[in-house]
């Protein structure tokens, strides 16, 4: 009985995160903006800093690994599986190229 209960905790919590109206409000700012941005389901609009990337390399490392910790907050928690962690750090190599390519235009 308590594996159903905490079943279906789960599966709530689960669902409320999946159709929570935070995606949605913030695609249509971005929208407003002018700047759309969707990493999975969860819309992110592409922050328009002028910031360029630094030329020191400690600093360029602290410049990177604070802009990856950004998109990775952005998305669902890194999966346990080695066939998803491959696929979403795929996704977080594509998100940090597509945010990199909008930071040195």
């Amino acid at each position: 009985m308590f594996e159903v209960l905490m079943f279906t905790l789960l599966m709530l919590l689960l669902a409320v995160c999946a159709f929570s109206p935070l995606g949605f409000s913030l695609l249509s700012v971005c929208k407003a903006a002018g700047k759309e941005s969707i990493v999975g389901k969860t819309a992110l609009c592409a922050e328009t800093k002028s910031v360029s990337i630094p030329e020191d390399s400690i600093l360029r490392r602290h410049f990177l690994s604070q802009l990856q910790s950004e998109v990775e907050s952005a998305l669902f928690p890194r999966p346990t599986d080695s066939v998803l962690q491959r696929h979403y750090d795929t996704l977080v190599a594509n998100e940090l190229k597509s945010r990199l390519v909008t930071v040195a235009e």
